[in-house]
């Protein structure tokens, strides 16, 4: 086999790629992804193996095709074989999202202790330690979400642009709530990076990454593909089984 597809279904929208091997060689996006983008990809590319990863709910549809089509076709869950061992006390309600971010960093880091911070709608923090297992993590609000909360929750403090200034104090009521937004995201990365042994490393990807990014004053890596990088690896290890 060469050719793979990984699926990252998210609550609005897919990022669709294919793999030649362990090498991207295109990426989709698709706001309402359909068996025609599927199975359109498949026939273009000669996929072999796919696999479908979902925060929302399951693409009947999508699997029964990616199945008939495919030599070889997953739906990732807390029950599928993978290259970690999950630490999670209640591994079914693990976002899947963050099963496959969690593959693609040991995948990218192996023997290495991995803090992997996805910035979305939320951000999640999640450790994945030397022996490759997930030991856990932390979920909190995104950048637009604290913003948002702090409008709804006052009754004085408005809407704000999370684009715009960024001082390290706030001269104004914007600029305080845009500062203390998006430095308190910096800070919280920076604090649970200084909670890990000597030489961990540190992957960011989402929506958020590229702005966050500059903001750090610890080494990190950026990779906005981690998750479908992380179903690639699945799928990979799933050909052996």
């Amino acid at each position: 086999m060469g050719y793979y597809l990984t699926i990252d279904q998210g609550n609005s929208s897919a990022k669709v790629v294919v793999w030649h091997n362990d090498e991207p060689i295109g990426e989709h996006y698709f706001e309402s992804l359909s068996v025609a983008h599927i199975e359109s990809l498949i026939n273009i590319h000669g996929i072999d193996a796919a696999i479908y990863c979902s925060v929302a709910a399951v693409g009947t549809d999508i699997m029964n095709s990616l199945s008939q089509k495919c030599h070889l076709a997953i739906e990732l869950t807390h029950l599928t074989p993978m290259p970690i061992t999950i630490g999670y006390a209640t591994p079914h309600t693990l976002g899947r999202d963050r099963i496959a971010t969690a593959v693609g960093a040991q995948c990218r880091f192996p023997d290495t202790t991995v803090l992997v911070v996805d910035m979305g709608t939320a951000v999640t923090y999640d450790v994945v330690d030397s022996n490759a297992c997930f030991i856990g993590g932390n979920i909190a609000p995104g950048v637009n979400m604290r913003l948002e909360a702090m409008h709804h929750f006052t009754a004085r403090l408005p809407i704000v642009d999370p684009n715009g200034d960024l001082p390290t104090w706030g001269y104004d009521t914007t600029t305080a709530m845009r500062a203390g937004a998006i430095n308190g995201v910096v800070a919280e990365i920076e604090h649970y990076y200084r909670q890990l042994p000597a030489g961990s490393k540190v992957i960011i990807t989402g929506g958020w990454a590229q702005a966050i990014s500059p903001l750090l004053s610890i080494d990190h890596e950026i990779d906005p593909l981690l998750v479908n990088r992380g179903l690639n690896c699945i799928l990979r290890y799933n050909e052996t089984k």
